[in-house]
């Protein structure tokens, strides 16, 4: 992997070529995702059908055959062991009690003149979630997304997800069933992204589409935000670390390849003050490998996206990682807290040596659809926000609109718009 200091002549052309690693290639694949989007708008269920059995190797028979069935859901629900049961529900409840931490409320105030201000806080109607399952199922994502629309109080929830040679993920189902789903279908990628978006026979158009995806999942919600609104458009999942001499290179090691196994575009980035941790990280990291299940994936990731960056001082290794804006960033230092006011950019943050990225994947409670690539700096983490509305709410007394009609009307007619000064100037007669 990449180990780079920043006294190196060369260090600003490597750590370029770092914040560049969420660059996606949207712009090559956008002709087939627009292609996809077309015959979905045109041909509906028809599409859905020839797109299914070309990307997921099944023939869609009848339309129903699309629906994944509730009874489904509770069997594969019931069939799961207790201890499996109980880390599932202990999941769902650790996420919605944060999530109903972040639920906005509707609020008014009223002045002394009797007028009101305020906002009201709505869910929207329906919520189309994605829920990947190529290389892997997720039914930790299910839960990430349904979460906060039932928290929010969204009316109908629509599910998304491929079935690959018409099978699904047990656990998935099961996370349905616990999230009370009574709406998902069999379909992925962008086409999926498309049915919800647009709406077709069998699927219902939606209001928001979020969860995460492959770069065509993702070059389809950019191009139906508008139509629907989006959470964010995600890229390949990564991990920045800031340590000081105080960490466990074995530990730190593992924490980076928690994400390297996840996609071989996965970015793992440690920054360091210690030379001597950094070397041993590295001594680790091959360590590990060895172990790993997917170590192809995780090996091929760490190779050619993996880095290792040794600074002068923290205040150097926070700069550098603020301009990274990691998806996950782990802090691995001696007082751990004291760090948190610097650091501006990242989707989650991990505080201290028993605070590992995974915790945060599946049962710490907030949200694990996070901003990748960067975005971090303007986008945050999926959470209610992203299924509610908020309305403006004015309410003008006689005294109120008189005490401030006469500047209203000057901006107005200062920008040419006559009506609206007579607008406000007739509440005065």
């Amino acid at each position: 992997m990449l180990n780079i200091k920043t006294t190196d002549k060369n260090f600003k052309n490597q750590f370029d070529k770092l914040l560049q690693r969420g660059k996606m290639d949207i712009e090559n694949v956008s002709k087939i995702v627009t292609t996809i989007i077309d015959e979905i708008k045109k041909d509906g269920n028809s599409a859905i059908k020839k797109h299914v059995e070309k990307f997921d190797k099944w023939q869609v028979k009848e339309d129903k055959d699309l629906k994944i069935s509730t009874d489904d859901m509770e069997k594969a629900y019931s069939f799961l062991s207790k201890e499996l049961k109980d880390a599932l529900n202990l999941a769902y409840n650790r996420i919605k009690n944060y999530q109903e931490k972040l639920m906005p409320e509707t609020w008014m105030e009223e002045d002394s003149t009797g007028s009101i201000l305020g906002q009201k806080i709505t869910a929207i109607d329906k919520a189309g979630l994605y829920i990947p399952g190529g290389k892997a199922a997720y039914p930790s994502s299910l839960l990430m997304n349904a979460i906060p629309a039932i928290v929010a109080g969204v009316d109908e929830i629509i599910v998304c997800t491929p079935a690959p040679d018409d099978e699904l993920n047990s656990l998935l189902l099961a996370a349905m069933h616990l999230c009370g789903i009574k709406k998902a279908y069999k379909i992925g990628g962008a086409s999926a992204i498309a049915a919800m978006a647009y709406g077709t026979k069998t699927i219902p158009k939606v209001d928001v589409v979020t969860g995460p995806g492959n770069i065509f999942v993702a070059t389809a919600k950019k191009l139906v935000y508008g139509e629907v609104n989006i959470d964010m458009i995600a890229g390949p999942s990564e991990i920045g670390v800031l340590a000081d001499e105080s960490a466990d290179a074995k530990l730190l090691a593992i924490d980076l390849l928690s994400q390297a196994e996840h996609d071989e575009m996965a970015s793992s980035i440690l920054i360091t003050t210690d030379a001597n941790l950094a070397n041993n990280v590295e001594i680790e990291i091959e360590n590990w490998l060895k172990t790993l299940d997917r170590e192809t994936i995780a090996r091929t990731s760490i190779k050619n996206r993996g880095a290792i960056i040794i600074t002068r001082d923290m205040d150097e290794a926070i700069e550098l990682m603020n301009d990274i804006a990691p998806e996950h960033l782990e802090v691995v230092c001696k007082n751990a807290m004291d760090f948190l006011p610097k650091i501006k950019h990242a989707g989650a943050i991990f505080l201290g040596s028993y605070t590992p990225e995974p915790i945060g994947d599946y049962i710490a409670g907030p949200n694990h659809t996070l901003p990748t690539g960067g975005t971090a700096r303007f986008y945050s983490p999926l959470g209610v926000d992203n299924f509610i509305k908020k309305s403006s709410i004015i309410s003008m007394s006689k005294k109120g609109v008189a005490m401030i009609a006469k500047e209203c009307s000057l901006l107005a007619q200062t920008e040419g718009l006559g009506a609206h000064a007579a607008s406000v100037m007739q509440r005065l007669n």
